[in-house]
Formats: C-alpha cells, sequence, structure tokens
C-alpha cells in the first residue's frame, strides 16, 4: 500500500484525462455498473463543521473518501475541504494506496462540470461568468478552459476584494452578479451561501450553469425561477437528500449527466440548463484511480 500526497496529485492529474475519466465514470453510474451510495454526513456543528465518509465500488477497484467539511474555516489558512481517498482491489480487497482527497475534490468538481458543459453549453460560446471567487471558481476557470476559448470571464463575490483579486489574476473582469450573468454563455455558481445568489430572470436563453455549492437540504444557491429550467444532476439519490435547491425549489429532474454520457437520454441542447452538483463517491475513485495508475507505471 502506498500514500500520495498532495503533490502527487497535482503533478498526475490532467484536465484532459481527468474529464474524460468522469464522464466514464459518471456513465457507468448511471448504467448501474458503479456503487455509490449517497454519502454519510457527521454534523459536528451544524452550518460549521461536517464529516462525510463517501464509499464506492467499480470492477477493479473500490475505495472511499472521508472528507472534512468546515464551512467554519472560510477566510483562514485552512481549507475548508480536506480528505483523504482509499483505494483497494475489488477482486480481492488488497488495500492499494492513500491518496490526499483535497486537490482531487476540487479538480473532479470542476472535471464533471466541464464533462458535461461540452454537451450543453451554446454554440460558440464567449463569455464565462463566475458567481464565487474561491477555490473552485479556478479550478472550474480552469477545467472549462480546456474544453472552449472564452473571451470574457466575469467574476462575482460576496467580498468585492476577493472578486479584483481574483480578476487581476485571472485576466477576468469583476463585477455584481446580475451584470455578470446578463448575456452569459455558460455560468458557475461556487459559494458557500445558504440564500439564493443566482436568479432564473437573469439568465439567457440556451444558457448552462453549473451549480457546486449549497450541498446541504436547507442551503440554496439558485432561486425557483433558475430550477424551472432544464435540470440534470450527478445524482438522483443524492440532491433529492442533500440538496436544497433540488428540494426547497420541487424542481422536475431530466436527467442524470450519467444518462447523457451513457447517450440513453437527449443532451437537451438548445435549452436553458441547471447542472446541480453534489459531488459523489463516484468521481472519486475515478481520479483516486487515475493517480494511482499514473504513480505506478511511470
Amino acid at each position: 500500500m502506498i500514500y500520495l500526497d498532495e503533490e502527487h496529485v497535482r503533478r498526475l492529474l490532467r484536465w484532459e484525462e481527468l474529464i474524460a475519466a468522469m464522464e466514464q465514470a459518471l456513465a457507468d453510474f448511471s448504467l448501474g455498473s458503479v456503487i455509490a451510495p449517497v454519502r454519510g454526513v457527521l454534523t459536528i456543528e451544524e452550518g460549521k463543521r461536517y464529516f462525510g465518509i463517501m464509499p464506492a465500488a467499480a470492477q477493479d477497484v473500490m475505495g472511499l473518501k472521508a472528507v472534512s467539511f468546515y464551512p467554519a474555516n472560510e477566510g483562514s489558512a485552512v481549507p475548508t475541504h480536506q480528505a483523504i481517498v482509499l483505494l483497494f482491489r475489488t477482486d480481492n480487497g488488497e488495500p492499494l494506496a492513500a491518496i490526499d482527497g483535497r486537490l482531487i475534490t476540487e479538480m473532479r468538481t470542476a472535471a464533471v462540470s466541464a464533462a458535461i458543459t461540452k454537451y450543453l453549453m451554446p454554440a460558440n460560446s464567449r463569455v464565462l461568468a463566475l458567481l464565487g471567487s474561491g477555490v473552485q471558481a479556478q479550478s472550474h476557470l480552469a477545467a472549462l478552459s480546456s474544453i472552449a476559448e472564452f473571451e470574457e470571464v466575469r467574476v462575482w463575490s460576496r467580498t468585492p476584494e476577493h472578486a479584483e483579486r481574483f480578476a487581476r489574476k485571472h485576466g477576468a473582469v469583476a463585477m455584481d452578479a446580475q451584470a455578470a450573468v446578463r448575456g452569459a454563455d455558460v455560468i458557475v455558481v461556487a459559494t458557500s451561501s445558504q440564500d439564493p445568489v443566482l436568479e432564473g430572470a437573469w439568465l439567457k436563453a440556451g444558457a448552462h450553469v453549473n451549480a457546486v455549492g449549497a450541498n446541504r437540504p436547507t442551503w440554496r444557491e439558485l432561486d425557483d425561477d433558475a430550477m424551472a429550467n432544464t435540470l440534470l444532476v450527478d445524482s438522483r439519490e443524492a440532491v433529492l437528500q442533500e440538496s436544497g435547491d433540488v428540494i426547497l425549489s420541487g424542481a422536475k429532474i431530466y436527467a442524470e449527466i450519467g444518462e447523457i454520457f451513457a447517450g440513453t437520454k437527449r443532451a437537451a441542447t438548445g435549452e436553458t440548463t441547471i447542472f446541480k452538483s453534489v459531488g459523489i463517491a463516484a468521481e472519486d475513485l475515478a481520479a483516486g484511480r487515475l493517480v494511482y495508475n499514473a504513480a505506478t507505471t511511470n
């Protein structure tokens, strides 16, 4: 059994391979060939400190991610998400690796968004809007820039200084949320907000939204108007237990994105689409497998 730290993960994961791996992992999940139950969450302090266990099993490898989700760490030197991914052989149960999961979580979340954005973004998409200026905004900018050429990147944060700093670093333009979203082709909502920050009235027809925050049953990032558009999710079972955006809006789920990837549902091109992501263990398992395979074959 080997241990791979974050620097190994950073050196070995590449966007093109990771995006393809997420597409395959989620297709397999929706087809039933990957077992990935809804994560178990221990609430240590409501709204501030949570600990999750996320198991999954594929034909060749199985494992789990143990993850701490600490909104209380926001603004400090300690990340809000920290994790360990454990890998085992499925055939005989042999432990293979323990892998630092912080960067895996960061990158696989953005890679999943990029995978479905390839199918759903408007033709000739040129404007990207980021609501949020933290780790996931940065990761999504990198992942989405690997699949599309954006001429304009807009960013908003509840803390204007953070948006300005992000804009200077990444060649974006900082603006208020409504202005950022108006006319944008692809929108990413990646905040720690517990109340909606995106209104459906701001969305242009045919835009695509990746919403990756608000993964508690009472938290919201999107208002009911936004959720009334064509809704896609990573896991029906998971969002109906974990996503306040889905639960509280009563939105109808069109498809799991794995169904799009597997070809069992059409891609809903031309429609205004919302991808609500809560993150599932099948994604961590596939990303961990990529890191492990690269580490042991190089």
